[in-house]
């Protein structure tokens, strides 16, 4: 999406809700820069005590709540909400479950619509397999962590019988032709 004063990449995305309608500006980081630093331009010039005192609570809230969600971790695959904003991806499809409050407005800007419209694979299903992998994974990498070699052997040999006993991708291809 392209800035809405300038031909530069947007960024920004502000939704204004001071009138009737809710105003979207798709702004570069400049143009963004410079529309806040009009807006507050037209505030008035001695700030009283009590808004900004209101202000900085607003901050402290926000900052407190994004540090709780950023130590919340999936139960399947133990990725945290911070490791996802960090690197932009999750960790197993349960994340979609696990932190759709938060995914759901991320995805409504991102593609405009939050339910899939379009074509899926013939083969989509398996996605409990997939998690049990997952979480299998991650028990064995923290058994080997904490040197419980004995929990970690068992658990190897659990993922090796789940991955033997479902089909692999490749497998289904060939099956196909």
């Amino acid at each position: 999406m392209k800035c809405q004063k300038c031909e530069k990449p947007a960024t920004f995305h502000i939704t204004e809700l001071t009138g009737d309608e809710p105003v979207e500006r798709h702004l570069c980081e400049t143009c963004a820069q410079d529309y806040l630093l009009q807006e507050d331009s037209q505030a008035p010039v001695v700030p009283t005590i009590g808004g900004v005192l209101a202000k900085q609570l607003k901050l402290t809230q926000a900052a407190d709540e994004l540090a709780k969600l950023d130590k919340r971790t999936c139960p399947q695959c133990g990725i945290s909400f911070l490791e996802f904003r960090n690197q932009g991806r999750l960790g197993c499809p349960h994340d979609y479950v696990y932190f759709e409050k938060e995914l759901i407005p991320l995805i409504a800007n991102i593609h405009g619509e939050t339910v899939h419209k379009g074509k899926r694979p013939k083969n989509s299903g398996g996605t409990d397999d997939r998690s049990a992998l997952i979480r299998l994974r991650r028990e064995m990498k923290e058994a080997i962590e904490r040197e419980d070699y004995e929990q970690a052997s068992q658990l190897r040999d659990k993922i090796r019988e789940a991955e033997q006993q479902s089909p692999r991708q490749d497998d289904a291809a060939t099956d196909e032709k």
